[in-house]
């Protein structure tokens, strides 16, 4: 008979009946690895702010132990808005969850014929076992992290996209996760596998009401570029309320690829996002992009790692963050240069916007370089408002509340310029400019 006590450190939401009752679908192959996933997240130890990693982010702040896990769903409607995102979107491809199911899926079909899968990831992992088999898990290692670990045992409404060699994909790839129940934990994930030569953008739009009790969303993306390949990857949170959201993002860049993310926190009660661009190929790039706009008593923590292990490859960081009322926002950054990882540049920059005096922004930028041929550079700041600047705005008749948001968004235009995706820039400044004059 199963158990259903919890081992220390687990929740009771996360107990052997509810893994097990969620792990009855699928090939053996992947209930073996959600086995294991939940063996790791049994075992390991939760994260406590003795360890640098959390030291300003208590796990409990995340709600993850007061939630149950989102129930299957076969049926789900789809709310107005999101049907309206559905149809509006220009895209070569597009996924809609609600809740935790897949409503839709739509693939351009030219796209399908040249070998391009997009799915739910279950589905995927019986249709092309040899695709999900072998990347699955490749870049998040569940092992890790307790929440990485619960993230593999109890994921749910996947998405799989994979592009073969050589093949382009002008216009993006968009999903959208629309959370719809209080009370519960849901498991994004996203996996992304770009052959060698092959371009792809793909647009991951996260967002839900606001909530009257919690609801934790836990996910995981995984970004695999292979040898010259042209990735470009988005993730817009802008969860409602007592939404908190913890997100684990692994990218791997293949020799001579180029994969840049950008990250954008807008909403969620409490928001972290982990992300460590590993660059394993000679040639490879990766910049590293992230915007955050905090208000009332909002928390944003972010992590962020630049692994160099070969020689010949560049990241660039530039995360840009702006706070009002009682916001509180994290960014914790560390160049890793290993020691063949000769002729690496990288660079690291997070700058923050104070806009009120209870806000609050901590910045951590770390290098720890191990080759002697690098060029390797960080920068931080924390700064008010310039009076000169918003006294020559309001000058022309503009208020000061407007000249304020008119500072800010345009001290947001240095990340929004560098992202390659024309169409979705533009949509980006829009969700941004919406939260800011909200």
């Amino acid at each position: 008979m199963a158990s259903t006590m919890t081992a220390p450190g687990t929740g009771a939401a996360y107990d052997q009946d509810t893994f097990d009752g969620h792990n009855q679908a699928g090939p053996s192959w992947l209930r073996d690895w959600r086995r294991d996933s939940f063996r790791d997240f049994q075992t390991l130890p939760l994260p406590t702010t003795a360890l640098e990693e959390w030291r300003y982010t208590d796990p409990k702040r995340l709600k993850w132990d007061r939630v149950r896990v989102a129930p299957d769903a076969s049926t789900a409607a789809v709310p107005e808005v999101e049907a309206k995102w559905l149809k509006e979107r220009t895209a070569s491809g597009r996924v809609l969850q609600v809740g935790t199911h897949l409503v839709q899926i739509e693939l351009d079909d030219a796209l399908r014929g040249k070998g391009v899968i997009l799915m739910d990831l279950a589905v995927a992992a019986e249709e092309h076992p040899e695709l999900v088999r072998k990347h699955l898990g490749s870049a998040v290692d569940e092992r890790a992290g307790k929440f990485a670990a619960l993230n593999g045992a109890f994921w749910s409404a996947g998405v799989f996209l994979y592009v073969p060699r050589g093949v382009r994909i002008d216009a993006p790839i968009r999903v959208l996760r629309h959370l719809t129940d209080a009370g519960a934990a849901y498991f994004p994930r996203t996996l992304i596998v770009a052959e060698e030569g092959s371009h792809v953008g793909f647009v991951e739009e996260l967002d839900s009401p606001d909530f009257d009790t919690p609801v934790f969303s836990c996910g995981a993306v995984e970004v695999i570029a292979g040898n010259a390949a042209d990735v470009q990857y988005v993730a817009l949170q802008r969860y409602g309320a007592n939404v908190h959201h913890l997100s684990t993002q692994r990218t791997i860049a293949g020799r001579d690829a180029n994969l840049d993310t950008l990250v954008v926190n807008l909403g969620a009660s409490v928001a972290r996002v982990d992300l460590l661009a590993s660059l394993q190929g000679p040639g490879s790039r990766s910049d590293m992009l992230g915007l955050y706009f905090g208000r009332g008593n909002q928390h944003f923590d972010h992590s962020t790692r630049q692994d160099h292990t070969v020689p010949h490859a560049t990241s660039d960081l530039l995360y840009k963050g702006a706070l009002t009322d009682s916001a509180h926002a994290v960014f914790r950054g560390l160049i890793k240069v290993f020691p063949k990882a000769q002729r690496t540049d990288a660079y690291q920059t997070n700058r923050n916007l104070i806009l009120s005096k209870k806000a609050e922004a901590i910045a951590l930028p770390n290098l720890e370089i191990e080759a002697d041929d690098v060029r390797c550079s960080h920068a931080a700041t924390v700064g008010q408002l310039d009076e000169e600047e918003l006294f020559y705005i309001m000058s022309r008749g503009i208020s000061r509340e407007m000249a304020e948001k008119l500072v800010v968004f345009g001290f947001f235009g240095e990340v929004l310029d560098r992202l390659p995706m024309p169409g979705v820039v533009e949509e980006l400044r829009r969700a941004i400019e919406e939260r800011i004059t909200a």
